[in-house]
């Protein structure tokens, strides 16, 4: 399977800032390149964005997010400086030193970064010691402020969006690093799967439909808008690389079971012998803390069968890495289970 193109769209879209509940821009990206493909997607209530991608009969949900960890301004301090609320699984530790950009909602933008507080080593004996705790950093702000009101004139306020800088490298060895492959890699691999249908005039042997939902890290991204004849959802997201676990970045990971429990035991066993099929490199793994998409759709009352699987991702919720080999084999599984 060609996965250029799918690089190329994580590029596009990890360089479009979108925390959940700040989506919008991602959301008419994913609306312009659907119909340039030759696609007419629609913009749900919620923000999100569904597709039709053809075919007959029994409707199957293949779902992936675009709404990544953040945080918001949730005061101004006394030294003009910011303090944090994280949006979603966002670890203080995680984006230490990390620049970032604050959106005011009727000033503009500008840029910062999160350091602990009083962050010189020279200054500070106890900069080792010191927990690192949303509570004891601060953004530092690149513009000359040192009281709120002057932090205020900015047009900066409580509740604004911060986004941290995604640091996106695609390396001569194929491997992909980012913020953010959570889950703008699946995102970008269903805009690959959209377009090698149209590039090979496949119609899928069943009704397909893609939703890119942009409320996952908070936990209710897929609760609304499942079509009525969608009989099974597959969420498309990263699958987890680390100690006890069988995956590699290198490979599409098969979820059997996570936080949430057991994933549906027929679709599963579909999903595997799809990828023995198209002989893609796999692994069947148990996700010790995660939720999906899928199992929103199900705590919202739909009645469907749900599966989880997604490109093999290492350091989730930090700096991650992923592969080109692990783009192909989810493409390869995707192909498999939807048109063979």
């Amino acid at each position: 399977m060609e996965t250029g193109y799918c690089v190329e769209q994580l590029r596009k879209l990890c360089a479009i800032d979108s925390p959940s509940g700040f989506t919008e821009r991602a959301a008419d990206y994913l609306m312009e390149e659907l119909a340039r493909l030759g696609y007419a997607p629609e913009k749900t209530r919620k923000g999100g964005v569904t597709v039709c991608l053809g075919g007959e009969g029994e409707g199957l949900l293949l779902m992936a997010h675009v709404d990544t960890l953040g945080a918001v301004v949730q005061s101004i301090k006394s030294n003009g400086r910011l303090l944090l609320s994280p949006i979603g699984g966002l670890r203080a530790e995680n984006c230490e030193a990390e620049n970032c950009v604050i959106y005011t909602r009727f000033g503009g933008a500008y840029t910062g970064c999160l350091q602990l507080c009083d962050a010189s080593v020279h200054v500070n004996g106890d900069y080792g010691e010191k927990k690192r705790k949303f509570e004891a950093m601060e953004v530092v702000i690149d513009e000359p402020v040192e009281k709120p009101e002057e932090t205020r004139a900015l047009g900066i306020e409580t509740g604004d969006f911060v986004c941290f800088d995604p640091r996106t490298v695609v390396t001569g060895s194929g491997y992909l690093k980012s913020r953010f492959l959570d889950d703008k890699l699946s995102a970008a691999i269903l805009l690959g799967y959209a377009r090698e249908l149209k590039e090979r005039h496949v119609t899928p042997r069943r009704k397909v439909y893609l939703h890119f939902t942009v409320y996952e890290e908070v936990g209710h991204g897929a609760s609304a808008s499942v079509p009525e004849d969608v009989a099974e959802v597959v969420s498309v997201d990263m699958g987890c690389v680390g100690e006890g676990l069988q995956c590699t970045e290198r490979e599409v990971s098969i979820c059997a079971k996570d936080s949430g429990g057991p994933y549906d035991y027929a679709v599963t066993t579909a999903l595997v012998e799809a990828a023995k099929r198209a002989g893609a490199a796999y692994a069947v793994d148990v996700y010790p803390h995660y939720g999906s998409d899928a199992e929103a759709a199900l705590r919202a009352g739909y009645d469907v069968r749900h599966g989880l699987i997604g490109a093999g991702v290492y350091a989730s919720h930090g700096y991650e890495r992923s592969h080109v080999d692990g783009v192909e084999n989810t493409l390869k599984l995707l192909w498999a289970y939807t048109t063979e």
